[in-house]
């Protein structure tokens, strides 16, 4: 079912033409009380009207730019299927500075007795079945159905083309800023808090004008003389009055009749001389006719010995003011002049001629005019020379119906067909019938003739309001239910992202500290085990691409040794290889976890990393712009074996494949062994013994001859050894101690040197690596240095990944907290929005009940 704006209003009195009581002679006093009862609610319902306005303008500016709604016909077939279900029209309710926005509407003008004259109703998409109701009168409704979607007062011409041409492809304005159209709109009501001073002017004037007014050479002057019973007006068969003359009675001047000539820009006195120039009637057609070009206001002040009862001027009970005024349609300037003048007029009488009937600029005259005024009096004149006056009568009449709906229902007081040349130089029944209602309705009906414009102004200015309050407030309510809907949606999920803010913390850093501890462990856990390995001279780790080399001979020994020497480096190269293989491996699962951790914890519309890991990437060395191989940092520690970020392992070191003696015998090594109880010492610092001086020396002579000593040491040998044998004792033992080293140099040649030597490098291998890690310490070890560094990597990958989780979840939860700051101040100023329009209409309805004008009997 609809929901109604506003919805607790409630049925009191609503402002109606004045029915009068049966025309009277006089204005008695009884009437006359009734009169300023009227006025006086009208007084305050004008005043309370411009608070209105005030204050709308006031909210329009500071608190809630008030949008101008546009309400557009729906299809027949659709407003013919509703028209049965539903009392009101449907409307299609749009705002030009909003296009995307488009609502259902019903638009219902208001009974006599309600507070509102149009109630604005959203329609639901599922409607509640109504009961199928009678047609109704439309006759008591405050303003017609036509009337009721549009704007009166405050209508803006937001079309590009012919204004009102529903065939013209005229596009709304809507590039126009919501604040330009509020300010067009500000501006229409600053006027109409305007015009509202002006009719509180006219309704405190005791006094009452009446202006003439029509097409040119429609008989307006003629009529006035017609009127006066006296040729004073100008008349000629060409245009001729182009002044405005206002005729008064002469009482006002002192009982004198003459003609004052206002000066322009001067406010006029009748007491003061220096604001008019003073001239004769006789002057008349002559001041009007010199200054055809000009436009004056003339006071013309006459005396009308007539009866009061028959003379309009001199009534004896209100002072009026009859104002003949130029033609309409003469040129634009007399006619702009004749429409802003007929803003300051209780009574409009139109003369028509009933040769032409209604131009174009009479008929944009009177729909004018009749904003304000509900009543018109129309003369059509020279009516007496029409052949076929059922027809003149007829097709008239039509006119009037739709240019002034009022008018047309009271037309047998207020339309009149006369002929005022034949009423001037003789009696005319129509003309006299004439002027005794256009005395009653000046003079006996003032109700209906100088407070009924005001009230109909005022009707129509509060169904405006109604208008633009009722659509305001459905927008209002929209944005609330927006609102609403919005907090409804994202505070569970601010409060949600809020309380597991913590989580996703604790979370990020578990996973990185597991991460880069787990590497770390599993690198220290490979590399000791093949350090331990190549200590024992077999591979650091089993690797089909790596194997020791086989043993060439004696020949070849140096070679051999140093072959198995890199094989061995190059083993220890492939287990740091295979620590951050494994290194990758635990990397990508820690990143898939910090990934579920964003699908759990990230609210869903929020974009998803990019970033695509690639753990290949991991350990790489940089190049700079000359392909230069740069190091991440400075650091001496060694990566893949070798200086930590040059990418140089450790068989790529040169100190590493130094070969030496030692890689062939350890004679440290041998010397603990049978001497030291078994226990080997792999330091070279320890001090070295005799007989092992003699073995060295010996075994360098025997097993590597000239090339390791080269000829001087070889000499030297041979003449330490003469020396020797010189000796008896020597001699004596010489023979059996020479053959001992020999067998046994032989068969350790022969049978042990192949496997001793793997196990020898592997030896010196490792106690250089346990020397490196003694001098730089444990971070600085072959073993540590590689643990942090892949540690280290780890964690810088897991920490971009985390990082990049925590800038979306903040960035996410910034937003989520934005959109609720922003649904809750849309709640706010939408709610006080809706409250401030209820209230709005509350006072509206206030001011229509204090503007009740029901016709005393």
């Amino acid at each position: 079912m609809a929901l109604s704006y506003f919805p607790n209003a409630a049925r009191v009195g609503s402002p109606q033409p004045l029915v009068e009581s049966s025309p009277k002679q006089h204005l008695n006093e009884g009437v006359q009380e009734v009169y300023v009862e009227h006025k006086n609610r009208l007084l305050y319902a004008l005043d309370s009207t411009k608070s209105i306005l005030g204050d709308l303008r006031k909210f329009n500016k500071d608190d809630w730019v008030v949008r101008y709604p546009q309400l557009r016909e729906r299809s027949a077939a659709v407003e013919a299927q509703s028209s049965s279900r539903r009392k009101g029209m449907r409307r299609s309710l749009s705002f030009p500075d909003d296009p995307s926005f488009e609502a259902d509407v019903i638009v219902s003008p208001a009974k006599a007795g309600l507070t509102r004259s149009v109630t604005l109703a959203t329609i639901p998409d599922k409607e509640e079945e109504e009961p199928v109701t009678q047609p109704e009168d439309e006759s008591d409704r405050l303003v017609s159905p036509a009337e009721a979607s549009d704007f009166h007062v405050f209508r803006l011409d937001l079309k590009l083309g012919a204004h009102g041409s529903s065939s013209s492809p005229a596009a709304l304005v809507a590039q126009l800023e919501k604040s330009s159209i509020a300010n067009l709109l500000d501006d229409r009501i600053l006027n109409a808090v305007s015009h509202l001073d002006k009719l509180r002017l006219r309704i405190e004037d005791t006094s009452s004008k009446v202006l003439v007014t029509g097409d040119l050479n429609a008989g307006k002057s003629t009529f006035v003389n017609a009127l006066l019973r006296r040729e004073i007006m100008p008349v000629d068969q060409q245009p001729c009055t182009t002044a405005f003359c206002e005729v008064h009675d002469a009482a006002e001047n002192g009982g004198k009749e003459e003609l004052h000539i206002l000066k322009e820009g001067v406010p006029y006195s009748v007491t003061d001389e220096s604001t008019f120039t003073r001239a004769s009637l006789a002057d008349l057609d002559a001041i009007v006719s010199e200054n055809e070009n000009d436009s004056q206001v003339l006071k013309v002040y006459l005396t009308d010995p007539r009866d009061p009862q028959a003379s309009l001027l001199s009534n004896g009970i209100v002072d009026i003011s009859l104002i003949d005024a130029p033609g309409l349609n003469r040129d634009n300037t007399h006619t702009t002049r004749v429409f802003a003048r007929q803003e300051e007029i209780d009574v409009v009488v139109f003369v028509v001629s009933a040769e032409n009937h209604f131009t174009l600029s009479a008929k944009e005259f009177l729909m004018n005019a009749s904003h304000e005024k509900a009543y018109l009096f129309i003369v059509v004149n020279k009516y007496d020379q029409i052949r076929d006056k059922a027809k003149c009568r007829r097709l008239v009449l039509e006119q009037i119906k739709h240019l002034s709906p009022r008018t047309y229902e009271d037309a047998e007081d207020l339309v009149h067909f006369v002929d005022s040349q034949q009423a001037l130089h003789g009696e005319s029944e129509s003309f006299n019938n004439l002027q005794s209602a256009l005395r009653s309705f000046v003079l006996v009906k003032r109700s209906k003739s100088k407070l009924a414009p005001a009230s109909t102004y005022l009707t129509k200015l509060l169904s405006d309001v109604d208008l633009l309050v009722g659509a305001n407030a459905i927008v209002a309510q929209t944005e609330l239910d927006r609102a609403h809907s919005d907090l409804q949606r994202v505070r569970p999920v601010l409060e949600k992202m809020k309380s597991g803010r913590d989580v996703l913390e604790d979370s990020l850093e578990a996973v990185e500290d597991h991460g880069a501890t787990r590497t770390r462990m599993r690198t220290k856990e490979l590399l000791t085990d093949a350090v331990e390995r190549v200590g024992q001279g077999k591979l650091g780790v089993d690797s089909p691409s790596i194997a020791l080399p086989s043993y060439p001979g004696l020949l070849g020994i140096w070679d051999y040794v140093r072959d198995v020497r890199r094989a061995l480096l190059v083993s220890l190269d492939a287990a740091v290889k295979l620590a951050e293989d494994e290194a990758r491996v635990v990397t990508t699962e820690a990143v898939n976890k910090i990934t579920q951790l964003g699908e759990e914890h990230l609210p869903e519309g929020v974009e998803r990393s990019r970033r695509v890991f690639m753990p290949e990437a991991m350990f790489s060395v940089r190049t700079d712009k000359k392909s230069n191989r740069k190091s991440r940092r400075t650091t001496g520690s060694v990566v893949a074996g070798g200086m930590y970020g040059l990418g140089i392992g450790l068989a790529q070191r040169p100190e590493m494949l130094e070969t030496t003696f030692f890689d062939l015998f350890d004679v440290h090594h041998q010397f603990w062994v049978h001497f030291g109880e078994g226990k080997s010492v792999d330091s070279e610092e320890m001090a070295v013994s005799t007989l092992g001086y003699a073995s060295v020396g010996l075994g360098a002579l025997t097993m590597v001859g000239g090339k390791t000593l080269g000829a001087r040491g070889l000499f030297e040998g041979v003449v330490r050894i003469w020396d020797l044998l010189e000796n008896e004792t020597a001699r004596k033992w010489a023979a059996p101690v020479l053959g001992a080293v020999t067998i046994g140099l032989a068969a350790y040649f022969v049978l042990e040197l192949p496997s001793t030597v793997p196990r020898t490098v592997g030896r010196r291998i490792k106690a250089s690596l346990a020397k490196e890690g003694e001098e730089l310490g444990e971070e600085g070890s072959f073993v540590g240095a590689h643990a942090a560094r892949v540690s280290r990597e780890t964690r810088k990958v897991l920490r971009l990944a985390s990082w990049d989780l925590r800038e979306r979840f903040r960035a996410a939860m910034d937003e989520r907290g934005r959109e609720v700051q922003g649904a809750e101040e849309m709640e706010r100023r939408a709610k006080k929005a809706l409250d401030w329009f209820r209230e709005v209409e509350r006072r509206a309805g206030e001011v229509r009940e204090s503007v009740v004008l029901v016709g005393a009997a």
